[in-house]
């Protein structure tokens, strides 16, 4: 088993054991994939000022994310597809984010489902639903979260149209995945992923499939997929959907302060400032460039959270530096959970507090909750001076 130590070691090692439809619906963003890679890139400009001679003892991580007790501000983001990438891959995660003591996020777009989930963990993980036209299955979706008491719901709003990601329509992505001479020959050589796979019955949309009207097996979800999403959603409906929550709620996909304030008023208990991972508008700014104008806009209003780009406990320190309460990883745990199933996603964790803590140390400070702006040396420009 080769020595990890840092995120891009399980990347190395995920690529080499997972088919590389899966890899690269996780490792790829839309278009020209300008925001995906700017996500991360973006991070490198900011600079840590180290401070020295100052008592680094009793160091503390813990947070709150919505109400919620943390072992650091980190959640693990919502991943669609998640159970494709090792078999039973969400209740791996959640079992892992459990022990951890850091927020699971269930996606919509999973291979198991709601009750899969709460079946096989002992404590609340969040769920996520996408903006769709069918009231009866998003009234019913909620209450199924309701009854797997998960702790808070997140709706991504950036999800009415899909963004046009190449690899994922060169490879044929789906789930199952599509028997060509191409894919088979490609799984052939993912013996772990394979025998994993061959040893669940979990291979399908477990949200969709026989919950969704009219979507009673794999070869009906496509074409239900093709029309559910929402391309006229407005504020309006998302009152709706507040409605249909009476927990915490948290929207993601804020990238404007205008969006941002709306989120206010409809009664988000929190905001991810999200990019969807770069995998929706090519060409958009970056999370951790558009944080700053939004917290500008409803800090101290409403909880900021951070999400797309951040591939290490540095970058989670540089965005709670910037202003952000707390932060979400997928990318970094699917790694994670494609290498080494979930140890894999323990190995993850494990590697960004070390590298939050030991940072946060270095930076001369003992408790997460006092990091801000004056641990950072951040470009003049960074945030760009656009024409309006």
């Amino acid at each position: 088993m080769p020595v990890i130590t840092c995120i891009e070691d399980l990347r190395r090692l995920y690529e080499r054991r997972v088919p590389r439809m899966f890899y690269d619906y996780a490792e790829t963003g839309s278009w020209t994939q300008q925001t995906f890679q700017e996500n991360t890139s973006d991070f490198k400009e900011i600079r840590l000022r180290q401070r020295v001679a100052v008592d680094m003892s009793d160091r503390n991580t813990s947070a709150r994310m919505v109400g919620q007790e943390v072992a650091m501000p980190v959640a693990l983001a919502p991943v669609g597809l998640t159970g494709m990438q090792c078999a039973d891959g969400e209740i791996k995660a959640a079992r892992a984010a459990e022990r951890f003591g850091v927020p699971f996020t269930l996606s919509t777009m999973s291979i198991c489902s709601i009750e899969d989930v709460a079946e096989h963990t002992t404590k609340p993980f969040w769920f996520q639903v996408y903006t769709l036209k069918d009231n009866d299955f998003m009234r019913r979706l909620f209450d199924r979260a309701k009854a797997a008491k998960c702790s808070a719901a997140i709706i991504t709003v950036d999800l009415q149209v899909i963004g046009q990601r190449h690899k994922d329509l060169k490879n044929g992505l789906s789930a199952p995945p599509k028997l060509t001479a191409k894919s088979v020959a490609n799984m052939m050589t993912k013996v772990r992923w394979g025998l994993g796979m061959l040893g669940t019955k979990r291979r399908f949309f477990g949200n969709i499939v026989g919950h969704a009207a009219g979507v009673t097996d794999p070869s009906s979800l496509s074409s239900w997929t093709a029309e559910a999403f929402d391309d006229a959603l407005d504020w309006n409906r998302i009152r709706e959907f507040r409605k249909m929550w009476d927990g915490p709620l948290i929207i993601k996909g804020i990238m404007d302060p205008r969006d941002a304030k709306e989120a206010l008023n409809v009664g988000a208990d929190a905001i991810i400032v999200s990019n969807h991972g770069g995998r929706q508008l090519d060409g958009a700014l970056s999370a951790i460039r558009a944080l700053p104008a939004i917290m500008d806009a409803v800090g101290g209003k409403i909880e900021v959270h951070l999400d797309s780009g951040i591939r290490s406990g540095q970058d989670v320190l540089k965005a709670l530096a910037m202003g952000a309460d707390a932060t979400y990883i997928g990318r970094a745990f699917v790694y994670g959970l494609g290498a080494m199933g979930e140890a894999g996603v323990t190995k993850a964790l494990e590697v960004i507090h070390k590298e939050l803590d030991v940072s946060m140390a270095l930076c001369g400070r003992r408790d997460v909750k006092t990091v801000d702006r004056d641990i950072l040396l951040v470009p003049k420009d960074f945030t760009g001076h656009w024409q309006e």
